[in-house]
């Protein structure tokens, strides 16, 4: 196994030498593998973040490939690491650790597990990050190097905040206090920062407060600034357990813009949904709600939530229940139940003490509910699709009723106006006609008497006059009703009503067309004018009589006349 892994290393080392030598000369055209590992540092550090880097970075690690200098090739993997986008970092940590086994240095290999649980903890990945900062501190307690031990005590300690140990983590960062507050300044304002967070966590935010003044109190002595947006978050979530919403929101909110310039989505994370929390508890729900919803997009973008902040999610969950917003409601239920198999897997101690509103049982019971009410709503909108479908059909039938028959008016009405005005059939044609069609004739003389009354009731216009029967009219005609319908039937093939009605509405077609003044008369004056004791009975006889409306022929009318 060891052959065959230095077989692999030369190989490596081979192929990375021959990718790099010779790509880049300088004006002395010396190649960069003669250059020393100082000037290569020197020049990594100077294209920091631009492709020229790229070059020294591969040189450096081609030249210590090229000496088997196995303590430079763990340098050269770990400038990689800190030069290379977040998906390359886990390979090259795995290559540096190779490179570190073969020097056989103790506090080397524990620096390189250090160095890969870092990028383990950058990504979130705490479990996996707990374990290499362990495997660190075995190799590093084996060995000389004071500062990787309490650089490793203090990466561990971030790992037990973070998994919910909070006094355990409080110890370490109060000895790695101790110990850094003369070695390394900023490291000493970390470890104070993370020690205030600790009490925060554990209720005590007495000493919290006190922590994160001193911390402040030295960053100014010290004139390091960029810890104060971490320092003020801090004391801003302190101030929220103790109550003090506006001054929790006022340091909260002057923290975001710092913590957003240095890309921290955790740390924006929390502060979105401490400030949530703050407007929930001034009765600012919208807002609050704004916030939460916040702190859902980065968990849905980076994976990244602490057990405490899904009580953003049953707060969303509630007040889309209340909305009567069901397909938001079963979004958030989903979204926690994602939530917790992250929580559950990265925090199992801690999450098993967090207060859960929504429990496994309940998001269950309450994502079936939801489904159902969906389910319910889902099928009445089908039923009122189709209602609206059917609504529209009709409608639309309704509307192309409407142009055909407006159509048919039209044509109709072109016909009324060519059309004369109606004359008697002559008497002796009617006499003929009732004698040959009649089993039991009238006397010819008094079919002649009554068409004679007839052609005079015609020609008098007493059809206009109001409550006519054939009862009335017979005995005016010295006849009886019977002998009357017949005549009237055989004379105009119509039964007496409808004689008389067409009659009337005959008269005043050609009243209309003659006289325009009636065509400013609405339906009641011409149903008077025309002897109809009704409106009613005056329209459904014109459309009867007409076969178009008398709004519709007057209408007409008067465009034609001003055609």
């Amino acid at each position: 196994m060891k052959r065959h892994l230095d077989i692999f290393m030369l190989i490596l080392a081979f192929c990375t030498s021959r990718a790099v030598a010779g790509i880049i000369y300088y004006p002395e055209r010396d190649t960069l593998l003669l250059k020393n590992y100082a000037y290569l540092s020197d020049h990594i550090d100077r294209f920091e973040g631009k492709p020229q880097a790229t070059i020294y970075l591969r040189a450096y690690l081609a030249k210590a490939y090229g000496e088997k200098n196995w303590p430079e090739v763990v340098e050269g993997y770990k400038n990689f690491v800190h030069a290379s986008e977040e998906s390359k970092r886990l390979a090259y940590t795995d290559s540096m650790i190779i490179a570190a086994s073969k020097t056989r240095n103790n506090d080397i290999l524990g620096s390189a597990y250090l160095t890969k649980g870092i990028v383990h903890y950058s990504m979130k990945h705490y479990p996996q990050a707990l374990d290499n900062y362990l495997v660190a501190e075995r190799y590093i307690a084996k060995g000389n190097d004071l500062y990787l031990k309490f650089k490793a005590k203090y990466n561990i300690a971030h790992i037990k905040y973070y998994l919910g140990y909070y006094e355990e983590a409080l110890h370490l960062f109060q000895e790695c206090s101790y110990y850094f507050k003369k070695e390394n300044d900023l490291a000493y304002l970390n470890c104070l920062h993370s020690a205030g967070l600790c009490y925060s966590r554990m209720g005590k935010y007495a000493l919290c407060s006190t922590t994160n003044a001193l911390a402040l109190k030295e960053s100014r002595r010290l004139n390091i600034s960029e810890l104060d947006p971490y320092l003020r978050l801090s004391e801003g979530i302190n101030l929220y357990f103790l109550q003090q919403y506006q001054r929790s929101l006022r340091l909260i909110g002057q923290s975001l813009p710092g913590i957003l310039k240095d890309d921290d989505f955790a740390n924006e994370a929390i502060a979105c949904f401490y400030l949530g929390k703050a407007n929930m508890a001034l009765g600012n729900k919208a807002l609050a709600y704004t916030y939460f919803r916040k702190v859902d997009y980065i968990f849905g973008e980076k994976h990244y939530l602490r057990p405490d902040m899904r009580e953003g999610y049953e707060a969303l969950i509630k007040y889309s229940h209340e909305k009567g917003n069901p397909e938001s409601e079963l979004y958030y239920i989903n979204r926690l139940f994602k939530a917790d198999s992250l929580l559950n897997s990265n925090y199992k101690y801690l999450s098993q003490k967090i207060h859960k509103e929504y429990d496994t049982a309940k998001l269950i019971e309450a994502k079936s509910a939801v489904e159902t009410r969906l389910l319910i709503r889902k099928n009445y909108e089908i039923v009122f699709i189709v209602l609206g479908l059917l609504l529209i059909c009709f409608l639309l039938y309704l509307i192309h009723k409407y142009f055909k028959s407006k159509q048919q008016y039209k044509i109709r009405f072109e016909q009324i106006m060519q059309e004369k005005a109606a004359t008697t059939p002559l008497i002796n044609s009617t006499v003929q006609k009732i004698a040959e069609n009649d089993p039991i004739p009238i006397k010819a003389e008094v079919i002649a008497s009554i068409l004679k009354h007839l052609q005079k009731f015609e020609d008098q216009h007493k059809y206009l006059q109001k409550e006519l029967t054939a009862v009335k009219i017979a005995e005016s005609f010295s006849t009886n009703h019977k002998y009357l319908s017949k005549v009237i039937l055989m004379h105009s093939g119509k039964k007496f009503t409808d004689y008389v009605n067409d009659l009337r509405i005959d008269y005043i077609i050609n009243l209309l067309k003659e006289e325009p003044r009636y065509r400013k008369y609405n339906n009641r004056a011409l149903a008077e004018e025309a002897g109809f004791s009704t409106t009613q009975h005056f329209t459904k006889a014109f459309l009867k009589r007409a076969q178009i409306s008398p709004s519709f022929f007057i209408a007409e009318l008067n465009a034609f006349s001003l055609s």
